[in-house]
């Protein structure tokens, strides 16, 4: 993978509000880590950092990256991640990871699939995407953009596994070499299809019959127990049971 120039300047403005102030001007807050030197919190261009990512075609980037007033003239780093808001999508934090250029760095890489599956193509199957990234160890200079695996020789119920795969020159692609990377299923049939919509049918009905049983039991006195209110009304009664009526008199004490 060729590396591509990228202008940083040392962070000036810390914390959330010295982050918040950084965007508002135009720069966006990262950080570099890894090699022989101390994490360095930085900043870099919006503009010139969107753009890179923009017209990149992979998910993994090798940057040139020269640091404004380092001693350092360049610092080989790749791009460990990108942070995004959830709404907008703008980028708000980049992480760089500082390497070398004579050691090996380990990396996921991304599966493409190349030609159409014979499976798919004359037996109506489904190319399914089991893996959709890789790990693999190189160089910097040998670092892929993407893993490209032909399948158009993949027939129904066949599957292509890592140990299938030929990585580049000088890659090593990593992982238990039985696991499934792309495979071709056999289609869905309309029989199939209306007994799963049936059965997801059935146990929505089950759910719904067990919540309004549910919901009468709550409502239910407990067996074997008088509601409450009638044991409030008994209380007094048993009280008047045991006392004196007013027409009743006490018999005269007798005379000594």
């Amino acid at each position: 993978m060729k590396s591509v120039p990228l202008t940083a300047y040392p962070r000036t403005l810390g914390r959330r509000a010295g982050a918040k102030k950084l965007r508002e001007a135009g720069r966006i807050p990262a950080v570099i880590y890894g090699g022989k030197t101390k994490p360095q919190s930085l900043e870099v261009d919006r503009k010139s950092l969107e753009d890179l990512i923009h017209h990149s075609a992979s998910e993994n980037l090798l940057v040139d990256l020269t640091v404004d007033k380092d001693t350092k003239a360049k610092r080989l780093a790749l791009v460990k991640e990108v942070q995004h808001y959830p709404l907008t999508g703008k980028v708000v934090h980049i992480d760089f990871h500082e390497i070398s250029e004579t050691e090996k760095v380990t990396v996921m890489v991304p599966v493409e699939p190349t030609g159409e599956a014979a499976g798919v193509k004359t037996g109506g199957g489904v190319l399914e995407h089991v893996l959709f990234k890789l790990k693999v160890r190189c160089l910097p200079k040998d670092l892929p953009e993407a893993i490209l695996v032909e399948v158009s020789h993949l027939e129904i119920g066949k599957a292509i596994h890592i140990g299938d795969i030929k990585p580049p020159s000088g890659v090593e692609i990593l992982g238990e070499k039985h696991i499934s990377v792309l495979a071709v299923a056999a289609p869905v049939t309309e029989a199939e299809e209306a007994a799963a919509t049936e059965a997801a049918a059935a146990a929505t009905g089950e759910v719904e019959m067990i919540k309004e049983k549910k919901e009468e039991g709550e409502g239910a006195a407990p067996a074997g127990k008088a509601p409450a209110a009638a044991g409030k009304a008994a209380a007094p009664a048993a009280a008047d049971k045991g006392a004196a009526k007013p027409d009743e008199k006490k018999p005269a004490d007798k005379k000594k």
